[in-house]
């Protein structure tokens, strides 16, 4: 009998459970929006929602508590957590997420759903450009420009002119193609 078990187990046990919702929980913190399964997303919820109320208040206390939660290596979870989320729900009461349910898994009709941040930061999504790389790209462009601008004022020479011989394959073998091609769709996907 399973009498006063609450929760879900994810057909997990206890140490695995954990680690889910600790991996769960920093990516949710670093990207502010990801998708999993609808049950996973409910249950996320409450683990980041406490983590955020806790950041609220910035104390040395807090900031170990938080990190002792989130286990090695988030260091970047949780200075994001108190320098960015908690500030910017420094005055509201809760409900920092919300789960929004977005159709089925292909492979096993599992249903997903997208958990965020409510007014989330849209560019958090995308990964961060180091400042070496960034300055690599500018260079880059730089040096694209000057080759363009040289290749402007420089005269062009005169090419012959050569004529393509255009081969048209049959339409037999086009039809052929595709059937190929849809019958190996069909295979893979069982329809």
């Amino acid at each position: 009998m399973r009498h006063q078990k609450a929760g879900r187990t994810f057909n997990r046990d206890t140490n695995a459970r954990k680690a889910l919702f600790i991996g769960l929980a920093k990516n949710l913190i670093e990207k502010e929006q990801i998708k999993t399964t609808l049950p996973k997303a409910k249950d996320l919820r409450s683990v980041v929602e406490k983590l955020v109320t806790r950041a609220k208040v910035d104390t040395v206390a807090n900031r170990r508590l938080v990190a002792s939660e989130l286990g090695n290596a988030s260091d970047a979870a949780v200075k994001k957590l108190f320098a960015v989320l908690g500030p910017r729900y420094a005055k509201r009461p809760g409900g920092y997420t919300r789960v929004l349910k977005a159709g089925f898994r292909y492979g096993d009709a599992a249903p997903m759903a997208i958990i965020e941040f409510i007014d989330r930061d849209v560019n958090a999504k995308k990964p961060a450009v180091k400042p070496e790389v960034a300055a690599a790209k500018a260079d880059e462009a730089v040096a694209a420009e000057t080759e363009d601008k040289k290749a402007t004022k420089a005269p062009k020479a005169a090419k012959p002119e050569t004529k393509k011989v255009a081969t048209k394959e049959p339409a037999a073998k086009k039809a052929t193609a595709a059937k190929k091609t849809v019958a190996v769709k069909r295979r893979a996907t069982g329809k």
